[in-house]
């Protein structure tokens, strides 16, 4: 008998192209009651938006639809619910084509979808700009809640917020209405905790060698009436459930205190986290606050086309060649054929007296963009190629110049929730209608509390890394970056020395940006938001990392005044 106090969420997708086994794994590792699987992110619902302009019955994660073929008689049998927004830019199309499914497989399941986060056929009604792809409102649980109350085995949305998956089955399950701001608020952090998948899990953590992570399971919550829940894995899979991971997943692509959301605002100040034992971690004190009158809306349009050569430098003189490079290619383009943007990186990846010739070599960038794609086509190629004989010594390209291709920007907007037809279609075919919350509410900043700084004493330069971890990733063109200490002296150091000044030094490529900086006590973490670091967001391929998710582990590899005490 399952324990009706106690849902069991697993996740089996963080994003489109996830372990397409994750499905399966989840199903027969251990008991569950609902499975979810995030499918959306800024790039993914570009990449939908293309699909749909090339055929409009698509625009969803055609993925799920073969995962569903694989394991949707498996969940019936188990009677798991099925909780995904890979419904994307066409959720109606994907549950039609789930139902067609199921009648092929002689599976008996309730398909049911949420609709209406749709903007882009309102555009001009709401006052979002012309020439998008896909313009879509964050939606929240309570559609998928309706679905779930009105019999629905498998639910699709398209874009809702990541923590809605879990959201809306706890509303379905436990009953919460509008009101239930803390239970809200702490599905809302289970939710952000498990929509990354093996992220909670130990992949992409800082302390990864403490852990087997060659193959992490997917991680579950196991969800209490009061909000609060219980971070594991089934038995058996691998990664770790620790605080740490848990910690780490918290932090990721958030900013301050304040977690808006379209149900609540959770307050991640108030979050603490226990080790209840080996792979447990109790998420509890999870307060809510009433959401914000408005939607947060994502935005997709081209900005453009781009192209990119690189050119190997190897041995000596690199700084030399480089030069050269740049001139030769200045001369070499025709009046006229200059594309808007020329943008060149030299990346020193070669060592002296390099034992081969891989390592001895530089990678010399060139990005080009501009509206007009002839401009980064073929006269750019042909003016790299052209140098083959002509120019530094050792001259060659990581690959022949491709045509170009056309890039996507993301832009968020903010929309009334009453203006957005939030809708519930159930497996019957019944339309319900989904009304925002009755009370809403504008966050005010909040200013963690700075704890009382360590006794002065000796220092040794050191990596950050060896006395913090960090998480980071990207929101738009913004990047989030969030570091945590591993020890309470460690968070008193850390709070004190990692200041917004400290971080433009360790991080030049910040110096010009505005940072704003948001201290958590009870994850004794530092959250960054650098606002403009990547430029029109990862579709435009502005850094060389573009969705900044490597930027935590250069911080931790900068070196600076550690006291000896905690090294």
């Amino acid at each position: 008998m399952r324990d009706s106090a106690v849902l069991r969420i697993g996740n089996a997708s963080g994003f489109y192209g996830d372990r397409f086994a994750a499905v399966r794994e989840m199903l027969t590792g251990g008991p569950l009651d609902v499975l979810t699987g995030d499918y959306l992110a800024e790039l993914t619902m570009l990449i939908l938006a293309r699909d749909r302009l090339k055929d409009p019955s698509l625009g969803y994660a055609r993925t799920f639809l073969r995962q569903m073929e694989e394991c949707l008689g498996l969940a019936r049998e188990r009677d798991v619910k099925v909780v995904v927004n890979a419904g994307g830019l066409n959720p109606a199309r994907l549950a039609e084509e789930l139902r067609v499914l199921a009648r092929r497989l002689g599976v008996e399941a309730a398909v049911a979808h949420v609709e209406g986060d749709d903007l882009l056929p309102r555009r001009a009604e709401l006052g979002l700009p012309e020439g998008l792809l896909a313009a879509n409102a964050y939606l929240g649980g309570f559609g998928i809640a309706a679905c779930l109350a009105g019999g629905a085995d498998v639910v699709v949305t398209g874009r809702v917020t990541d923590a809605a998956l879990v959201v809306g089955p706890g509303i379905a399950h436990f009953g919460w209405t509008s009101e239930d701001l803390d239970a809200l608020a702490g599905a809302v952090v289970a939710g952000h905790v498990l929509e990354c998948g093996a992220q909670a899990t130990g992949g992409n953590y800082a302390f990864f060698r403490e852990h087997d992570v060659t193959r992490p399971g997917f991680p579950l919550a196991e969800l209490h009436a009061d909000g609060s829940s219980v971070i594991t894995k089934h038995p058996g899979t691998g990664g770790a459930v620790t605080t740490g991971t848990v910690t780490a997943q918290l932090l990721y692509e958030t900013g301050g205190p304040h977690y808006l959301g379209p149900d609540v605002t959770a307050r991640l100040d108030t979050v603490r986290l226990t080790e209840e034992g080996p792979d447990r971690v109790r998420i509890d004190g999870v307060r809510g606050e009433a959401p914000p009158p408005t939607l947060k809306a994502g935005l997709n349009r081209l900005g453009g086309h781009l192209n990119e050569v690189v050119f190997i430098l190897t041995g000596l003189d690199i700084e030399a060649k480089a030069a050269l490079v740049r001139r030769q290619f200045a001369a070499a383009l025709p009046p006229g054929a200059r594309p808007a943007e020329l943008r060149w990186t030299l990346a020193r990846t070669d060592h002296p007296d390099a034992s081969t010739e891989e390592a001895a070599s530089a990678l010399l960038r060139l990005s080009a963009r501009d509206p007009d794609p002839a401009k980064v086509g073929r006269e750019l190629g042909k003016a790299a190629v052209e140098l083959g004989l002509a120019g530094y010594p050792g001259f060659h390209l990581t690959a022949p110049p491709g045509p170009g291709a056309p890039y996507g920007v993301f832009s968020a907007a903010h929309v009334d929730a009453k203006a957005v037809e939030h809708t519930a279609v159930l497996p019957d075919g019944r339309r319900i209608a989904v009304p925002p919350p009755p009370v809403t509410a504008q966050a005010h900043p909040v200013e963690g509390e700075l704890p009382e700084p360590l006794p002065a004493g000796p220092t040794r330069r050191a990596p950050l890394g060896l006395v913090a971890g960090a998480r980071s990733g990207d929101k738009g063109g913004d990047a989030n970056l969030g570091v945590w200490a591993r020890s309470e002296e460690g968070w008193r150091w850390l709070a004190h020395a990692l200041t917004v000044e400290r971080l433009r030094e360790l991080l030049p490529e910040t110096a010009e940006l505005p940072v704003t900086r948001n201290l958590l006590p009870n994850l004794r973490a530092v959250n960054f938001t650098l606002t403009g670091l990547l430029g029109e967001g990862v579709a435009a391929r502005h850094r060389f990392d573009p969705q900044a998710k490597a930027l935590g582990e250069w911080l931790r590899a900068r070196h600076l005044d550690i006291p000896e005490v905690l090294l």
